[in-house]
């Protein structure tokens, strides 16, 4: 049932610094389906391919407890732009995110839209890159900062703006530098096409010192109770 305009959101963030061994990834295969193992096989390097299981192994998790589901019966189906929904379930609002070693998920009620993005932290962006994705307030801003600040910030600055994107549905489709970040009161807040959207919110969420996370949640009902938590595998291997 879909929350009233007056009610406050709830968006629950986990985050997972998921384990890289065999056995674990051979238990977190069985909860995906036969396209979602289709398309693990399909990646060339084995680290990219245990980011992915570990994140639909996770996405799964949650949903089953959300929808009070089997794992094993959360259908999910990619819209046309490649967004995920869980299929019957097209109110819930999702987005995951992976980066090496952490997978970070974000479960939405009373959103009209949400996106995650998580990074390494020490990614190393190219000045050119920062044109290509920066408004110039942006570099500006960048480029005031003190010099040990500043890469961390274009990591911020960049998982801020594929957040926002992700939440609409549109991803690198749309050139980044129609997203465009200020601060107010240490707060993260964005400009769309030069305009501002006060049902909009964002946040960068703490993740420890090797990846940096962002959200982004469009709410009616003004700003959403945010609930950020690590993830615990406590599931048994099948017999």
């Amino acid at each position: 049932m879909q929350q009233s305009d007056n009610q406050p959101a709830a968006i629950d963030v986990v985050l997972w610094q998921y384990p890289q061994n065999e056995d674990d990834g051979k238990r977190w295969r069985q909860s995906l389906s036969s396209n979602e193992l289709e398309r693990a096989e399909a990646y060339r390097f084995e680290r990219d391919r245990t980011s992915f299981i570990a994140g639909r192994y996770l996405l799964r998790q949650l949903l089953s407890a959300h929808t009070e589901t089997p794992h094993d019966k959360v259908v999910l189906v990619a819209d046309a732009y490649g967004k995920l929904k869980a299929e019957g379930r097209h109110e819930l609002q999702f987005s995951l995110s992976n980066a090496d070693g952490l997978v970070a998920v974000a479960v939405a009620s009373g959103c009209e839209r949400i996106g995650i993005d998580c990074e390494r932290a020490d990614t190393g962006i190219e000045e050119a890159a920062l044109e290509s994705y920066c408004s110039p307030d942006e570099r500006r801003w960048l480029g005031e900062l003190p010099a040990q600040e500043r890469p961390r910030a274009a990591v911020q600055l960049w998982a801020l703006k594929e957040s926002h994107l992700k939440a609409l549905g549109v991803g690198l489709r749309e050139d980044p530098r129609n997203v465009a970040f200020s601060w107010e009161d240490g707060l993260p807040v964005a400009a769309y096409g030069g305009e501002r959207d006060g049902q909009w919110f964002h946040r960068l969420t703490e993740s420890g010192s090797r990846h940096v996370v962002a959200l982004a949640a469009r709410s009616r009902s003004g700003l959403p109770d945010i609930h950020t938590r690590m993830f615990q595998d406590d599931s048994m291997p099948s017999e």
